[in-house]
């Protein structure tokens, strides 16, 4: 299965040194999160929940 990843609409340009990426892995696997800067440098796999887990946390606890 080929993953399509997706860079965050927060980019701020290719310039931005904080950016990452989501792709949907296999049906069942989850989501896929690596960094955009080394895409070949792997990637960390999150079920759904616990990606709806981190988002929520994010939204909750923004960086200053």
């Amino acid at each position: 299965m080929i993953v399509h990843w997706r860079k965050s609409s927060y980019s701020g340009g290719i310039s931005d040194q904080q950016c990452v990426e989501l792709g949907r892995l296999a049906p069942g696997v989850g989501i896929g999160v690596r960094d955009s800067k080394d895409p070949d440098g792997g990637h960390l796999t999150l079920s759904v929940v616990e990606f709806a887990s981190l988002i929520k946390q994010v939204k909750q606890y923004p960086a200053p």
